[in-house]
């Protein structure tokens, strides 16, 4: 049996389609988990199963987040990883996570999941490449099942430890064989080809410096042959293209192009020190790139060059990445960030609120390999959110409502709606208890950093 839902009277609709419509007094008219008219309010039935009043509201896509360690929610602001850049960062931090368990990598995707959905997002990726004490990717699978979130899970991998030159410790990186075979058995357990799917599996070994060029190799011929997408992190910072240059004698992009890592079925993470030939290889392939400002400022990365991307034709979606580099998974305080950001490096002008929001929509989209999230149009997944107006962060800003959600107070959402379904409803998520999951969640952060003390 069919349910239809009817969302109506917007302030402003941000549809994200091929014109770029914003329509006002719109409606968006869904049956089951499918959006079937789009329009002004009056142009559309005028019943439905359920109807949302989104009168003073701004109605859009949801956002979509291209990178995260949900894993790392329970080791915010450790006060050994508060200052230094990305090998020191890591560096304190493995031995932290070297004490992960089952229930900690579930319960911390809960928590995150739970962030990213109240502020906007729909549809996350999260690279997991960390698996002690009997941890899999089954546990965050089972989180994103339960809360309702449309997911990309990425199985990382580490398998280059220090004895061999890597930088991660030896006790927590796996053997190569059973990485892929690992991986091999996510893809035919849980992945998810179709339209509207809302679990899909990526193969996503960790980085350059933490496996072999066999292992990113045999990835890219694993992921073609099921056809699913490959993300790793790339050019994140000066000392990464120091790795590079020193262990391979070539740049990240070339190292990348050499393991058969572009293509459209591809996206790097970071990417803040690509070189101009690479951003024009990425652009020429429809390499995507997930671009996380808030984690790159946080260690002092530098600031990648999107403006020079995009002019390039570089798919590029955002990131919140992780809430230990992040400290916050609020992706529409990423949006902000991002547009904030360019502007301090390359002019006033390098991007507008609007580009921003479309980054972290139908860009998300397209570096996730998807065609049907990321815009409000007949035939697209119906994963829609609301921004109620009549806020104290939007006082004295309804001259322009769409803009206002970029340049003011990052908002949290008033309902959200992924797959059809109502996860939020005026300001609460309905699908767990988060009360509970908070409580639950903090304990389990203490008892990590009480493990590795």
């Amino acid at each position: 049996m069919t349910k239809t839902l009817l969302i109506k009277n917007a302030r402003v609709l941000v549809t994200m389609d091929d014109e770029r419509r914003e329509i006002a007094g719109g409606a968006v008219y869904i049956r089951d988990n499918v959006i079937e008219q789009v329009g002004p309010s009056a142009d559309l039935p005028q019943q439905a199963d359920e109807i949302i009043d989104a009168a003073n509201h701004v109605v859009m896509p949801g956002l979509v987040n291209t990178h995260h360690h949900m894993y790392q929610s329970l080791t915010r602001v450790i006060p050994a990883a508060q200052n230094g850049e990305l090998f020191n960062w890591l560096t304190n931090l493995y031995p932290i996570w070297a004490n992960l368990t089952p229930e900690m990598v579930n319960v911390s995707t809960l928590a995150a999941m739970s962030e990213l959905i109240l502020s906007g997002c729909t549809t996350s990726s999260d690279h997991l490449y960390i698996y002690p004490n009997g941890c899999k990717l089954d546990d965050s699978i089972e989180a994103a099942g339960k809360i309702g979130m449309r997911f990309h899970a990425a199985r990382g991998s580490m398998s280059v430890g220090q004895s061999k030159g890597g930088l991660p410790p030896d006790r927590v990186v796996e053997e190569e064989g059973a990485i892929l075979k690992d991986t091999q058995r996510l893809i035919e357990t849980y992945h998810d080809a179709g339209r509207y799917a809302m679990q899909r599996i990526v193969v996503a070994p960790c980085s350059p410096f933490s496996v072999s060029r066999d292992l990113m190799k045999e990835a890219a011929a694993l992921a073609r042959n099921f056809g699913v997408s490959l993300h790793t992190h790339l050019a994140e910072n000066a000392n990464d293209i120091a790795y590079s240059r020193e262990k391979f004698n070539m740049t990240p992009a070339e190292y990348a192009e050499d393991c058969g890592w572009v293509g459209r079925d591809v996206w790097h993470a970071h990417c803040v020190q690509l070189d101009d030939d690479g951003i024009y290889m990425f652009g020429r392939t429809g390499t995507g790139i997930a671009h996380c400002p808030c984690s790159n400022m946080r260690l002092a990365s530098g600031i990648a060059p999107i403006r020079k991307m995009l002019d390039s034709g570089v798919p590029v979606g955002l990131g919140v990445d992780g809430c230990a580099s992040n400290d916050s998974g609020h992706m529409m305080g990423e949006v902000r960030q991002a547009m904030l950001l360019q502007r301090v490096g390359f002019g006033p002008d390098a991007m507008t609120a609007r580009q921003a929001l479309e980054m972290a929509t139908l860009g998300g989209a397209k570096v996730l390999n998807r065609d049907d999230i990321g815009a409000l149009k007949p035939g697209m997944a119906a994963d829609i959110v609301m921004f109620k107006l009549d806020t104290i962060g939007f006082a004295g800003a309804l001259h322009d409502p769409v803009a206002a959600l970029v340049f003011c107070t990052p908002p949290n959402v008033s309902h959200s709606i992924i797959n059809g379904k109502v996860v939020v409803r005026d300001g609460v998520l309905c699908t767990i208890d988060l009360p509970v999951v908070i409580e639950r969640h903090n304990a389990l952060a203490h008892q990590l950093a009480l493990a590795a003390a």
